[in-house]
């Protein structure tokens, strides 16, 4: 599943990122790398997130989220 579906309130693992080289580098300098967990904190109506990764909250938008292959922990 991507990370765009998952639920408010889940744990999720990274598993694979098939984005743009510029957006990957840059969600790994944040801290997302393969592997990586991820709690969903907030979903917006027009399909932002709110993630927590390594204690840190970012939004992401649904054209990132859409690209993130998950797995439920």
């Amino acid at each position: 599943m991507t990370l765009y579906e998952g639920e408010k309130g889940s744990t999720l693992l990274v598993l694979r990122m098939a984005l743009p080289v510029q957006t990957e580098r840059r969600l790994e300098v944040l801290g997302m790398l393969e592997g990586t967990r991820i709690v969903v904190v907030n979903r917006k109506k027009r399909g932002a997130m709110i993630v927590k990764i390594r204690g840190t909250r970012f939004a992401m938008g649904q054209s990132i989220t859409r690209h993130i292959e998950v797995k439920e922990v």
